[in-house]
């Protein structure tokens, strides 16, 4: 805490302190606060599998009702708070910052509840990044978001995947549910450490209230709430912290779940293959150098990287390419663009802690 003398004469400088720098006015002193760091749970009234696990989560004790802004609901309970809002749950841009111009508090990371729909209708839990670093500026984002953006992931992620896994096998959902990353995609945007949990994949799935309850349990020992220790605390330690950045394959990126459930392993940002733009310029040419090939893919790459890093800090970023997913040309591309940015490329065994 500091303080310094000041005079009636910068009251206007005063305000802007208090609302930008975390500085209060007492008595003639200006003093220093230290704002709370809080986690937002963001759930939406217009979908059952974001707002009946939202439930299930206020009906364990602690809760108490927070501020209202925006007409958005809010409730308290040590350091977690409930947002609740009655839009599409990738809607309501900028949530972190609203709530900490609204409450003075400091987020530190966003977990959004939302449904899950597959081609395939196979029930699943899922978890993933946001963000669409593939689109370039003009273009709109289907699902919400910004072109070029990608939030930083949370790196709860991996952890809370395997406790996920643990969870549902416990409550019996297993087989019958799919626990599965899925690539990064869709909005809404934010600027704090970010991640989505879905129930899927049909209506009859995302009203279950078995499923409800898993995720509600999730978020509770996740978050360390009712005396618990909270899982997947970001911390750095040497250089066994080893990040996995995915690149490549389908939309559920099995090939990176893979190393993610054997291992104690941290999840970065995980481009799927339509989030890696690339136009091959002349099929004559399998080796051209990456500075031949058009698409967005190499700006997708950068984005997700810089993300990673900013929510990661003092980690070894390690990209896992899903090999089988590229053409010689795109795997040499990628590896060299990987190269130039420092980034090594990892096997299965490189991401495993001793």
């Amino acid at each position: 805490m500091t303080e310094a003398l000041v005079t009636g004469t910068h009251r206007f400088v005063i305000k802007v302190l208090e609302a930008k720098c975390n500085i209060v006015m007492s008595g003639r002193n200006l003093i220093k606060i230290e704002r709370k760091m809080v986690s937002l749970v963001v759930a939406t009234t217009c979908d059952p599998a974001s707002i009946n696990p939202a439930t299930a989560l206020l009906a364990k004790p602690g809760w108490h009702p927070g501020p209202s802004f925006q007409n958005i609901k809010s409730f308290v309970n040590e350091q977690v708070r409930v947002l609740q809002h009655n839009n599409s749950i990738i809607a309501e841009n900028d949530l972190d910052k609203r709530w900490e111009e609204a409450t003075g508090e400091s987020v530190e990371e966003l977990i959004f509840l939302s449904k899950h729909t597959a081609v395939s209708n196979r029930p699943a839990l899922t978890v993933h990044p946001i963000g669409v670093p593939h689109l370039r500026e003009g273009e709109v984002p289907p699902q919400g978001g910004r072109p070029g953006w990608a939030a930083p992931p949370l790196p709860r992620m991996g952890p809370w995947l395997r406790l996920l896994n643990n969870i549902a096998a416990s409550h019996n959902l297993l087989p019958e549910f799919e626990i599965t990353l899925e690539g990064t995609h869709h909005g809404p945007v934010t600027n704090k450490p970010t991640m989505f949990v879905e129930i899927g994949s049909t209506e009859e799935y995302w009203k279950r209230q078995d499923a409800a309850q898993v995720i509600a349990l999730l978020i509770w020992e996740g978050l360390g709430l009712g005396g618990g220790t909270a899982v997947g605390n970001w911390s750095r330690v040497g250089d066994k912290n080893k990040v996995l950045l995915g690149i490549g394959g389908g939309h559920y990126a099995p090939r990176h779940m893979d190393i993610v459930m054997k291992g104690d392993v941290w999840v970065g940002h995980l481009l799927s293959g339509y989030s890696l733009p690339m136009e091959d310029p002349s099929q004559s040419k399998p080796n051209t150098n990456s500075k031949g090939i058009g698409g967005t893919w190499k700006e997708a790459i950068k984005v997700a990287l810089e993300a990673t890093r900013s929510a990661f800090p003092g980690g070894e970023i390690l990209a896992h390419l899903d090999h089988k997913s590229f053409k010689g040309w795109q795997k040499n591309a990628i590896i060299g663009y990987l190269s130039e940015q420092n980034i090594k490329v990892g096997k299965p065994d490189d991401f495993i802690r001793n």
